[in-house]
């Protein structure tokens, strides 16, 4: 399936914008371009203590503030203090997925957006976050397995040292299957 194919499909299935207005906190599944196919952003979350998600890949992306009138300015704002890409510039808004809970705080409704960029972005990381890597979702389907810790064994992608678990792994399973990638 080409990048072309997916963007088309991904504008067919999935919510519109203005869904999924209940939850606390967004995230943004980024999409850019290559010459052949489709890849998504990832963030490496700094080492914090205060902070559930330390140390994991993840999506960019937090929780909503009060002066945010919507989760789509949640996630603009997220994005742009995190990672320094701009969504409201040479972004197409392709709608949101199903809002999912957070394990480590299941009164947390985390709403995913997916964004297709339309440029190059210029990445700057906040303290907040490591690095950065793109990766295919083909790339990811490639690599399921799973991943051990002392509290239990979980599903991952892992692809070379990069371990994409937990709640970014669950939004990405939807993600693939949406696409209908092979499992």
């Amino acid at each position: 399936m080409s990048y072309v194919d997916i963007i088309e499909k991904l504008s067919k299935v999935l919510k519109p914008v203005s869904e999924g207005q209940d939850a606390g906190a967004a995230v943004a599944l980024l999409l850019k371009t290559t010459d052949k196919d489709l890849k998504i952003l990832f963030v490496k979350r700094a080492e914090n203590p205060a902070d559930p998600w330390s140390g994991q890949m993840a999506l960019p992306g937090g929780k909503r503030d009060a002066m945010d009138q919507s989760l789509k300015q949640t996630v603009v704002r997220e994005t742009l203090e995190e990672t320094n890409i701009n969504l409201l510039d040479r972004c197409r808004f392709l709608g949101v997925m199903e809002t999912l809970t957070s394990t480590p705080r299941p009164e947390m409704k985390i709403l995913p957006f997916v964004v297709l960029l339309e440029h190059e972005p210029s990445i700057k990381l906040n303290e907040e976050l490591e690095r950065f890597v793109w990766i295919s979702p083909e790339e990811l389907v490639r690599h399921r397995g799973t991943v051990k810790f002392s509290f239990g064994e979980f599903p991952a992608y892992i692809v070379g040292n990069i371990v994409i678990w937990g709640l970014t792994y669950r939004i990405l399973e939807i993600f693939v299957h949406t696409l209908e990638y092979p499992h």
